[in-house]
């Protein structure tokens, strides 16, 4: 046991050396690209500086002579060399730019092998495993628990009915005007009793955005979008409701759909 844990640390030791030295082969590699850059930069603006002196010069030579008083020009040799030193990025400059510092003393070196001889992460993760397993679960078994569901949320379309078990719609086609994705398709007729009902009453449930704009619209609250989301089909018909379904959809969810609108009301 003793032998496997002398060879664990040494190659550790090991390891660590090698990135020290990779380390230090980078920084150096950085310093030499940033000077000669900071060097290139430095060369080209005293060139531009030397050529825009030049220019300046030769004017004032020019204007001199033709004035003729015979006075000294101001020159300046273009070859001149450049007093300014080049700037040099110092290695305090580089370390910045490494994301961790290198461990070069002793007791970094034995924190570093011990942790990885010991597997100290890998314990600390597994003690916050092991915290969060006894603490109060947040997930739910659906579909054998749901969760809350707002008054005003905004499912499966439904058509209600009034207590006696007559029809809420007038056919005003209040719904059909306002909806924005031209998912509902009414047909009316006028009773003998003179009452409009409709005779047709489809929704295309793939067009509808669940905007809610047909249930604010309607006057008698005829059209609802009730608390049911789990109607997921396997083709696209099955999603073609007409007033049958409809009427059956309000039949199904009249209890929830009354609670929700009697809690919404003073906000409506």
């Amino acid at each position: 046991m003793s032998e496997y844990l002398t060879s664990v640390f040494i190659a550790t030791l090991r390891t660590t050396r090698t990135n020290i030295n990779r380390e230090k082969m980078l920084r150096s590699t950085l310093l030499r690209r940033l000077s000669s850059h900071a060097s290139a930069s430095s060369s080209s603006s005293c060139a531009s500086t030397s050529s825009l002196w030049s220019g300046a010069t030769t004017t004032a030579t020019t204007t001199s002579s033709l004035r003729g008083g015979g006075r000294r020009s101001f020159s300046s040799e273009p070859g001149a060399k450049n007093d300014q030193k080049n700037e040099i990025v110092t290695p305090e400059q580089t370390k910045a730019l490494s994301d961790k510092p290198v461990a070069t003393d002793l007791t970094s070196i034995v924190d570093a092998s011990a942790n990885t001889l010991f597997l100290t992460e890998l314990f600390r993760g597994m003690s916050l495993t092991l915290k969060y397993f006894f603490d109060t679960k947040v997930t739910i078994n659906y579909p054998f628990e749901k969760g809350p569901l707002s008054p005003r949320f905004r499912g499966e379309h439904a058509l209600r009915r009034y207590p006696t078990g007559e029809e809420r719609c007038i056919a005003c086609k209040l719904c059909e005007a306002i909806c924005p994705a031209q998912a509902i398709t009414i047909d009316a007729e006028e009773r003998e009793d003179g009452s409009r009902r409709t005779t047709k009453y489809d929704i295309d449930m793939t067009k509808c955005i669940y905007c809610g704009f047909c249930q604010e619209a309607c006057p008698v609250d005829a059209i609802v979008e009730g608390p049911n989301f789990e109607y997921a089909t396997y083709s696209h018909e099955e999603l073609l409701y007409d007033k049958e379904k409809l009427l059956a959809n309000g039949d199904k969810w009249e209890k929830e759909i009354a609670k929700n609108l009697q809690s919404e009301s003073l906000y409506r």
